[in-house]
């Protein structure tokens, strides 16, 4: 009963931090998607306001 308990312990801690990798995996998607998004935006407002674009 105790191997039982003890795999049962390891396996619930395992999952938790492959739980808590994809959490950091996903947090930097969401950064780098919206740094790149702002710098879209940013490159386009410049590029009306030089006149590059008519």
């Amino acid at each position: 009963m105790r191997r039982l308990a003890m795999k049962a312990l390891f396996t619930a801690l395992n999952l938790s931090r492959a739980e808590g990798k994809r959490i950091d995996w996903d947090r930097r998607i969401l950064i780098f998607s919206t740094g790149v998004t702002i710098a879209l935006i940013t490159l386009y407002v410049w590029a009306k306001a030089t006149s590059r674009w008519e």
